[in-house]
């Protein structure tokens, strides 16, 4: 209510600032004689010139004149003025000064301090950024998080993972910039990987508005080194030889992405419409990778077998999926599957085993590790949803 009270009693100072000028009366008459004292003046000083010689005898007649001729003009509009009832005139001014006077000190403020109390919120208490920040966090108030892990990282300025946390948070927050900072030193502290030469690289076309700049290139090509498979930084080296006019180049660079990328990829249409542009062809598809399952054969047969026997026949699929993730371990999505076969199954020794396996393959490669964290998050949701029914 104090705050309250002080915006009231400033509401009201303004107020009266703009209505002191409007509560002095001018007076006309004043003004009148004011300027016929002026006019005097001046015929007395045509006067004086005249007689010193100053002045020909001609010119000082005709500044008499005109000067006359002011002078009768401001009493014609003297008399004019004074035509009206003076008192009925002094009455209605003062009344409208008084009228506008209450408008402005009582019925706005009342207006405004009674639509606050309609829409707004006057028992809401304050929330000053200290208390915000010492307060448990809110996990919606993505600013003071944020906050948090930036004053968390200027105690422990070797944080790695920190940086990586808060890159791709500061990226769609729309600063880029401090992404691609926070990448940077991801890569000095944590070592290089292609998935943060990339993410940098990203972060740096975001920042100059879509254009591959030259260190935005060598992110890239950092990255490629790394892995040579790496989709995002062969498309934007592409972009970058179309930007620099090399047409020829981003189609061989696109068509070569486009050769090893699957038909299913996300990423697949945006490829093939960049080489488009450049006048080049798309080749086919790369064979996308053969996902485990139960044929429709399996599914008929399941459908006759006993509940023992299901379980048999899926514990055997699970046991072929994990011997190919052992052979072939650079694929997330069967990891993934793998898990959370584990944890329908309730094998959370063997759920457990695969992430750590997972983790090991994908140890370079930030967004994996992302997913599995969630598996893993997801399947202790699971495991504790168990033990309470």
């Amino acid at each position: 209510m104090s705050l309250f009270a002080a915006f009231a009693l400033m509401t009201a100072l303004a107020a009266l600032a703009v209505l002191w000028p409007l509560s002095r009366v001018r007076a006309a008459r004043a003004a009148h004689d004011a300027d016929l004292a002026v006019y005097r003046d001046q015929l007395a000083e045509i006067a004086r010139d005249a007689k010193s010689g100053r002045l020909p005898k001609a010119e000082a007649e005709a500044a008499r004149i005109e000067v006359a001729r002011r002078m009768l003009a401001a009493d014609s509009a003297q008399q004019a003025a004074a035509t009206g009832d003076p008192a009925r005139v002094t009455r209605q001014t003062t009344w409208r000064r008084r009228a506008a006077a209450v408008f402005a000190l009582l019925f706005i403020p009342v207006f405004a301090a009674s639509l606050y109390g309609l829409l707004g919120s006057p028992r809401l208490p304050g929330a000053p950024l200290a208390e915000r920040l010492t307060a448990a966090p809110d996990r919606s108030d993505v600013a003071i998080l944020v906050r948090r892990v930036e004053e968390h990282l200027q105690k422990n300025p070797n944080d790695g993972a920190g940086y990586e946390i808060l890159a791709p948070v500061y990226l769609r927050m729309g600063r880029p910039e401090d992404a691609a900072r926070a990448y940077a030193e991801a890569i000095r502290i944590l070592g290089p990987s292609a998935a943060r030469h990339s993410s940098r690289g990203e972060a740096l076309v975001v920042a100059s508005d879509g254009l591959v700049t030259a260190d935005a290139a060598r992110a890239f090509a950092d990255a490629l080194a790394l892995d040579p498979n790496e989709p995002r930084s062969a498309y934007f080296l592409g972009l970058a030889a179309e930007q620099d006019g090399r047409a020829e180049d981003a189609a061989r660079i696109w068509g070569q992405l486009l050769a090893r990328t699957p038909a299913n990829a996300p990423y697949r249409p945006v490829v093939a419409a960049a080489l488009a542009r450049v006048g080049g062809t798309a080749p086919a598809a790369a064979a996308a990778p053969a996902q485990p399952g139960p044929a429709a054969a399996d599914v008929a047969a399941a459908a006759s077998m006993s509940s023992d026997e299901r379980n048999a026949m899926v514990r055997g699929m699970v046991a072929r999926l994990a011997e190919r993730l052992d052979a072939e371990p650079n694929d997330i999505e069967g990891w993934l599957r793998l898990v959370r076969a584990y944890g329908v199954l309730g094998d959370t020794d063997k759920a457990a085993e695969a992430l750590k396996k997972a983790r090991a393959a994908f140890k370079d490669n930030a967004e994996a590790l992302g997913r599995l964290d969630a598996a893993e998050k997801e399947l202790a949701a699971r495991t504790g949803a168990g033990e309470k029914g």
